[in-house]
């Protein structure tokens, strides 16, 4: 039985990136991303809904976040839903569900206007979180519609 745990947003970066190392060294990014949805109602009138999605990202990925991303920016990012469970001081539990960035592609000009093409950046992960191997990641390699087994 196959399954797919895949998600895709573009929205507006929300703050600016928080950055840690864990206690092996690695480095993580922490930011959320808004995503609005936009539909008329039964009675005619305009309604919007906003979602906000907080994103992990791992290793390389986390130290591009931190350097190129702040709030405002317009991206694009990929990867995996991940939910952690915790126990606050107070003994109260807590659920998030997190998107766990494998790619992201920064789809306007950074702020301040310097040169550049204009085009996206794509930013692919060398490396995912921890408990990720990299044998199990495609890579760089392509996959043809011919290839899915559906």
């Amino acid at each position: 039985m196959m399954s797919l745990n895949r998600a895709q947003i573009i929205g507006n970066v929300t703050r600016d990136p928080e950055t840690r190392a864990t206690a092996s060294g690695q480095s993580v990014t922490n930011f959320s991303i808004a995503t609005n949805a936009v539909w008329t109602d039964a009675q005619g009138q305009k309604q919007e809904r906003t979602e906000f999605h907080d994103i992990v990202a791992w290793g390389k990925l986390s130290d591009i976040c931190s350097q190129y991303l702040a709030k405002g920016r317009r991206v694009y990012a990929e990867g995996r839903l991940q939910t952690r469970e915790w126990e606050t001081p107070e003994g109260q539990k807590r659920r998030r569900t997190e998107i766990v960035a494998e790619n992201v592609i920064m789809l306007d000009r950074p702020q301040g206007g310097g040169s550049g093409s204009g085009q996206p950046s794509y930013v692919p992960a060398s490396s995912s979180a921890p408990s990720q191997s990299t044998e199990s990641s495609m890579g760089d390699q392509e996959i043809r519609v011919e290839d899915i087994p559906f």
